[in-house]
């Protein structure tokens, strides 16, 4: 059956799949959302028996319904091969009484490459369904891990340019390497004044420019996003719940409609959403684990009903989730409105202008399948020193903080179900922090130096992504204030 996209914000006119990921972006500002969650036609045990490739078509079919069966398998093809370091593409790994699922075995080891590196093949397939003759320019804001997924994956690829704007003091040294270093004739990245909101923030101005469109139009541009805001990176994510669930299930872990817990390490609530879908495409979850480091204005959201970005903006050791606005929050907010685009552009427009909203007493009652909680910057290093110490393994510090989490609510509630956590990144990408909440005598250590100690103690090869960074020149030295962002894209065009 065919599914359709509406706009969170006005009942305007439905899109395709392929439209709602070629724009990325509603007209009004809004986020697309399927008219209805489609439920898994498979059974959980025929499933178990599938590739990731096989899995991640049986759950993408049913969103992307505008595609044909031979352009689907030939995007999940092209992106789900060599590139990724393990042919299981997304491995399950057992310590201290919970499943983690390892999302950072592909280029540029983190979660993001499992969204990023089949969205470029779902756009180019999109623009020649719908004959779009213009160069598509992808924007995207960064607080660390997108930007470099969707260099990668957009690098060299016909009919595509793409701008990353991160900001310049707010990631870690390796992710900025990795950015700062990125070949490609059509990619342009560009470090900010500011913080990943205000980077945010401009990239919404932009794509809400109305006049900037029309003259893109004529010089034979159209922007589209990599963000987790397209509903293009918003499906693929929702396959790797479903793979880590059917995997359990044919490992003997589980049985079939067992419940089980997931932990994800939360920023822009694009991930954990991802998992909300699967829930309700049939797969059996029970807690939705929402954990916060320091900028914890979700947990704060779960707790009270209450969003409320009007506080100060802590640069954490998991930047990827220094975050106030949460923009993919509006998808669930949109639903537990009851599906009502005029009740939930009201919300949005309370945040836009006072930077807070309180959602009603029914709608919080709708959260009841979700705990927030949140981990400081001093649990986040003890849980990698203590999961180490305990068992060898060694994981980053967004992980780090989904783990201190996931220990808060098992003390909390006692239960005792098999839990997932979503390990989003390499602790390769973090190695300072990681290192240093190992022991605090490899702070004295060169970035470098660190990574090849990391591979000594946890037994894990050092990754490609990072091998290939160590002597990569720098080929991008841009940067602007937030309120050049839109002249520099231009520029860049040469428009």
């Amino acid at each position: 059956m065919e599914i359709l996209y509406n706009s969170t914000r006005t009942k305007g006119e439905q899109v395709t799949a392929s439209q709602a990921i070629l724009k990325g972006l509603s007209d009004d500002g809004g986020l697309f959302v399927p008219e209805r969650i489609p439920v898994l036609d498979k059974s959980l045990e025929e499933l178990s028996h599938m590739t990731y490739q096989q899995v991640a078509y049986e759950v993408m079919k049913l969103y992307l319904t505008d595609f044909t069966e031979e352009e689907l398998k030939a995007c999940i093809a092209k992106a789900y091969d060599t590139k990724f370091d393990t042919e299981v593409i997304a491995p399950l790994a057992e310590a201290d009484g919970a499943y983690y699922l390892e999302l950072f075995h592909g280029a540029t080891i983190a979660f993001k490459d499992m969204a990023l590196s089949i969205l470029p093949h779902l756009l180019t397939t999109s623009a020649k369904k719908n004959q779009v003759k213009n160069e598509i320019v992808i924007l995207t804001a960064t607080s660390g891990d997108t930007g470099k997924a969707a260099l990668a994956g957009f690098a060299d690829v016909e009919g595509t340019r793409i701008v990353v704007f991160y900001p310049k003091n707010g990631v870690s040294p390796i992710q900025e390497k990795q950015m700062v270093t990125q070949k490609g004739a059509n990619t342009y990245v560009v470090g900010i004044h500011g913080n990943f909101d205000d980077a945010q923030t401009g990239v919404k101005q932009i794509f809400g420019d109305k006049e900037l469109a029309a003259y893109m139009n004529e010089k034979g541009f159209q922007f589209s996003s990599a963000n987790s805001i397209n509903i293009g990176r918003l499906v693929p994510q929702i396959v790797y719940y479903v793979y880590a669930y059917v995997k359990l299930l044919e490992e003997g872990k589980i049985t079939e409609g067992e419940k089980i817990n997931v932990v994800v390490p939360t920023g822009n609530f694009g991930n954990i959403l991802a998992a909300f879908y699967a829930k309700q495409m049939g797969l059996p979850i029970d807690k939705l684990i929402c954990a916060s480091n320091e900028n914890k204005v979700l947990y704060d959201f779960f707790e009270s009903g209450a969003y409320d970005r009007n506080r100060e903006f802590v640069l954490t050791t998991s930047p990827s989730m220094d975050i106030l606005i949460s923009s993919n929050l509006e998808r669930l907010i949109y639903r537990i409105a009851g599906n009502d685009p005029m009740k939930n552009q009201m919300f949005m427009e309370s945040l836009k202008t006072e930077g807070r909203y309180e959602i009603t007493a029914e709608m919080k009652a709708e959260l009841s399948d979700f705990y927030g909680n949140y981990a400081s910057e001093e649990e986040t290093a003890k849980t990698i020193f203590d999961l180490y110490d305990k068992t060898g393994y060694v994981i980053d510090t967004h992980t780090a903080v989904a783990a201190c989490v996931y220990n808060k609510y098992k003390a909390a509630s006692k239960d005792d179900k098999k839990t997932v956590i979503a390990s989003t990144a390499s602790p390769y990408k973090f190695t300072r922090s990681v290192m240093k909440a190992i022991d605090a005598k490899y702070d004295a250590m060169e970035d470098f130096e660190l990574v090849d100690e990391l591979e000594k103690i946890s037994r894990v090869a050092v990754p490609a992504a990072i091998e290939e960074i160590r002597t990569a020149p720098i080929l991008h030295d841009h940067v602007c204030d937030k309120t050049e962002m839109k002249q520099t894209v231009m520029n860049f065009l040469g428009i």
